[in-house]
């Protein structure tokens, strides 16, 4: 049976967040591409263009949450706590905004929610080991972990709600569009890889659950997005292009961070043990 995603050109398209870095980069690159582009966030946007829809929503409340969602096709939901902050924060937008934006989408009959997940869900994977889509979650905060809280959501959503669901786990992207760090040499994506990666996760005509890492074609990267290739991302710009530039300038990485794939997020109040921390087996632990 013919659904809207046959023809990507008659879907309409909700971005929450929309005010945020990503979402201004998504609105630049989406114009005229859907029947419809419906734009929501908390802070002030630009007026509404052709084929656009600008609302002031909060994705705390449920109710404004469900009626802007109602005739949409795919809510790309990027709306939260950007980084990794204290736990009054992160739960009202993370954890429960989150939560609503699943369930008002379930409930506005929304087809598919492309989800905005990061790195981060990841990030105490030691950095030397190359991983793929189906690595086991491993946050290195309370950011990290609302991300993988936000995975779970989607995936229960797919498999008890029947929604198509895609999760995002976006690595380093920069206002400035250019990789500033030694670590960006691995992570980094670019705005129109960004685009790209966003747009093959909207359009692609059926897919039930799947976690793609939002990564240029960078010749450092450690994240194997071959499971996904069915999507059709395939980003174009590589950071090794601003290596000479950035390994001059960039501070030595902290200790810790250089040991893990989520960098400068797994030092913050670390108190453990980096030797305990391995992709290996979880016992025995000090001969237990």
């Amino acid at each position: 049976m013919p659904t809207p995603f046959d023809q990507p050109a008659s879907l309409r398209v909700l971005i929450t967040g929309a005010a945020g870095n990503i979402g201004r980069v998504l609105r630049s690159h989406f114009k005229g591409r859907y029947a419809l582009l419906r734009l929501t966030d908390i802070a002030p946007q630009d007026p509404a263009g052709p084929g656009e829809e600008v609302l002031k929503v909060d994705i705390r409340d449920p109710m404004a949450l469900e009626q802007s969602l109602q005739g949409i096709d795919c809510v790309i939901h990027l709306a939260g706590v950007p980084e990794e902050d204290v736990w009054s924060k992160v739960l009202p937008l993370n954890i429960e905004g989150c939560y609503n934006v699943f369930e008002a989408a379930r409930s506005a009959g929304v087809r598919r929610v492309v989800f905005a997940s990061s790195n981060h869900a990841i990030g105490f994977h030691r950095r030397e080991t190359f991983i793929d889509t189906d690595v086991a979650p491993r946050p290195d905060g309370r950011y990290g972990l609302s991300k993988v809280f936000g995975e779970a959501l989607g995936r229960l959503y797919a498999d008890k709600y029947g929604l198509s669901v895609a999760c995002l786990r976006i690595g380093s992207f920069r206002p400035n569009n250019r990789p500033s760090e030694s670590r960006h040499l691995l992570t980094w994506i670019s705005h129109r890889d960004m685009a790209q990666l966003t747009y093959r996760c909207v359009e692609h005509p059926a897919y039930h659950f799947v976690a793609v890492y939002g990564v240029s074609n960078n010749l450092r990267s450690r994240w194997d997005n071959t499971r996904v290739k069915f999507l059709g991302y395939r980003p174009e710009d590589n950071a090794e292009d601003f290596a000479a530039e950035v390994l001059a300038n960039s501070p030595k990485e902290d200790p810790i961070a250089v040991q893990f794939h989520g960098g400068m997020y797994c030092p913050i109040e670390f108190v453990g043990d980096t030797q305990r921390i391995d992709d290996g087996p979880l016992y025995p632990v000090d001969g237990l």
